[in-house]
Order: C-alpha cells, then sequence, then structure tokens
C-alpha cells in the first residue's frame, strides 16, 4: 500500500521543486560540519518547515545515518493502538516514495510484544511525514520503519526501548533510530528554553528514566518525548556512549511572537 502525504501543502511545500529547495536550505546551514559524524539515534522536530526545519536540517546536515531506519513518533491524533507499526508499502512524498523496510518491520512486531499492525494512527499523523523529505534528499537511499507511540508509560516505554534493542543487536546491518519530536508548546520564549533545557539536560546526561520523570515533574510539553525515552532507552542498549545538542530554537525566532512559542531541539546520540 502507499501511504498518501497528510500535510503536503502546509507544513511542507506540496510542489517537488519547491521541497527539494526548501529541505536543501534548511540542510545547507552555517554550522554544518567538513565530516558528519555517524549516529545511532537523532531528535528531530516535526513542526512546520519554516518554523523548525532549520533546526531538523542542522541535525541531519550533522550526522550520517544508516540506511536502514526506525522512525518514532508521538500520536497526535489518538487514532489507533499505543505501538502501531506500518510493515509494508510505502509512503509518498512529492519528492517520490520511501519504502517501508518490510524485512525490519516484521522483525520488530516479532519483537516487541505492544507493536501492533496498524495503519490508522499513521493515516493523518504528521511527525514521522515531516522527516522524510529531509532524508530523500539527504541520503542516497534509505528505508524505514514507522512506529506511532501512543502510550507515556514509563513501564511500557522501558519494555519498547529494551526489545528494540534486543532487536538491533541481532539485526544483520546496522540500524539507527530517528525520533520526532517538539518541546515546549506556547510559552514565553524564555520560560519554554527554560523547561526544554531541563529535558535537554537529561537527554545529554543519557538518562531515559530522568527524562521522563523531568517532562512529568516540570509540566513540559514535549509531545515526543515518549518515543524518545523509548529510542534513547533503545541507543543505549546497542551501546550508545554520548549526546550532543546540536541545535536549538523556536517559532518566534521565524518572526513569530515571542510571547507564545513551539520549542525545537535538535539532538545527536552516537
Amino acid at each position: 500500500m502507499i501511504r498518501q502525504p497528510a500535510v503536503a501543502g502546509s507544513f511542507y511545500p506540496a510542489g517537488a521543486a519547491a521541497l527539494r529547495a526548501a529541505v536543501s536550505d534548511c540542510l545547507a546551514v552555517e554550522a554544518r560540519p567538513k565530516a558528519p559524524s555517524p549516529a545511532r539515534a537523532v531528535i528531530v522536530p516535526h513542526a512546520g518547515y519554516q518554523y523548525s526545519g532549520r533546526v531538523a536540517g542542522a541535525v541531519y546536515a550533522a550526522t550520517s545515518l544508516a540506511a536502514s531506519l526506525i522512525i518514532l513518533g508521538p500520536n497526535h491524533t489518538g487514532e489507533g493502538v499505543p505501538v502501531a507499526v506500518m510493515d509494508r508499502g510505502a509512503w509518498r512524498t512529492p519528492l517520490g516514495d520511501a519504502s517501508i523496510d518490510e524485512p525490519l518491520a516484521r522483525r520488530l512486531l516479532e519483537a516487541c510484544g505492544q507493536a501492533e499492525l496498524d495503519d490508522r494512527a499513521h493515516r493523518r499523523e504528521h511527525s514521522l511525514e515531516v522527516q522524510l523529505p529531509f532524508l530523500q534528499v539527504r541520503m542516497e537511499s534509505f528505508a524505514f520503519v514507522p512506529v506511532c507511540v501512543g502510550t507515556s508509560s514509563l513501564a511500557d516505554l522501558s519494555r519498547l526501548g529494551r526489545e528494540l534493542a534486543e532487536m538491533l543487536r541481532a539485526w544483520e546491518t546496522p540500524v539507527s533510530i530517528v525520533v520526532s519530536s517538539d518541546m515546549s508548546h506556547y510559552l514565553p520564549a524564555g520560560e519554554a528554553r527554560r523547561r526544554d533545557m531541563l529535558a535537554v539536560e537529561r537527554i545529554l546526561a543519557l538518562d531515559p528514566e530522568g527524562l521522563h520523570r523531568v517532562v512529568r515533574e516540570h509540566d513540559i510539553s514535549m509531545c515526543g518525548f515518549a518515543p524518545a525515552v523509548a529510542g534513547l532507552i533503545a541507543a543505549l542498549g546497542t551501546g550508545a556512549a554520548e549526546a550532543r545538542l546540536v541545535a536549538y530554537a523556536n517559532s518566534g525566532d521565524a518572526g513569530g511572537d515571542d510571547d507564545r512559542v513551539v520549542g525545537y531541539a535538535g539532538l545527536a546520540v552516537s
């Protein structure tokens, strides 16, 4: 099956030429290193490209990812099962079709007890979709497994992360994890940054349980904290030893209102 784009023309340009130009502009950030560093996992935002695209572009430009990817995103719509996976076909963007890694998807469904085959959670969910054009421009080829995470239970997320790690350790080829998440929503820029840095500090400390705790204790509206917790546990289970903050911004930086912003953090875990 072909999953049709849900937010082309709103979160990113609907035309192929305009989309490629927008992504290329986001990737051409001044801080891009000459030699991108391999990453086991990245955390990237998923707002409209005019707001978060440069943060996402900085991460993708600064890292090299495996040709097989697991993309973990939150469930904004509330549709579908708590851990929803698609295992066949492709996702269409204006740049073409991005193929699902069908063998890896089938293995994930076998290895992760909570994961279920379900396309309902993915039909209108934008958090995974907006990553694909970046990957299509940045990488020569790739295949991916889309995973929509709709549970915030630490026990469930820990189990998912451990099972992903066990699966990836046994998989015959390298796999990178992409976690899609924005940070604080609709706060003054200074307060958003203060809260966001509490979450970022836990990620930099490779402390997924601490990330879960501070998000709850400090009411941080990080929409993808659940996939970030699971993804960080999985990365640690495959040998991750360090994390770094690549970029941080907020929606006000794009000419919006600093009194009510959404924060965006881009991180790499290696």
